[in-house]
């Protein structure tokens, strides 16, 4: 197997460089929940068309982007943060990563403009493994996982670099692969 860690909450799942599964093509998720019964995370590096306003009616605000989180629930919408000074509630899965919090909160703050790309991202749909699915991912090497990163990487803007770089932080066993090019057949 090549990922040396197994998932829990608040690690990533970095998808191998030839996934040919459209939902997870170079993806990176964020793990919110990891048991015997199921994982759950977020693509954190797939925009999607959608802005906030167009899934929240009086919003307001600024354009506010919205991720692809995954393939699951797709009329769902979640939040992960880094302001529990502003939103309340929230369950921090990693050092000073939260997953929502309140609504109310959120949706105020949102109108007001106070919430920032650098504070929030905001996901329509998640992505979801019943019980040993992913372990049996794992095994297949479709994933690794990661605890190298910093919550500057998890709320970056630039979703194209940030498979890339993750990869790479990984370490030299890795950093090789963040080079392969997207289709092998163009090489």
């Amino acid at each position: 197997m090549i990922s040396r860690l197994t998932p829990s909450a608040g690690k990533l799942l970095v998808s191998e460089p030839f996934l040919n599964d459209p939902n997870f093509t170079r993806s990176v998720v964020f793990l919110t929940e990891h048991s015997e019964l199921g994982t759950l995370g977020f693509v954190i590096n797939q925009p999607s068309l959608l802005l906030l306003g167009d899934l929240i009616e009086d919003i307001g605000g600024p354009a506010f982007p919205v991720c692809y989180g995954g393939p699951v629930a797709t009329d769902t919408i979640h939040f992960i943060h880094r302001c529990p000074e502003k939103i309340s509630g929230g369950e921090e899965i990693a050092k000073g990563i939260f997953w929502g919090g309140n609504f109310e909160s959120f949706r105020a703050l949102m109108r007001k403009g106070e919430l920032t790309k650098d504070d929030v991202k905001v996901f329509v749909g998640y992505s979801g493994w019943e019980g040993p699915q992913l372990k049996a991912e794992m095994e297949e090497n479709t994933w690794i996982v990661s605890d190298q990163y910093d919550a500057d990487m998890i709320f970056s803007a630039d979703e194209e670099q940030l498979w890339k770089e993750v990869i790479i932080h990984l370490g030299p066993k890795y950093a090789h692969i963040s080079n392969f090019p997207k289709n092998p057949n163009l090489n």
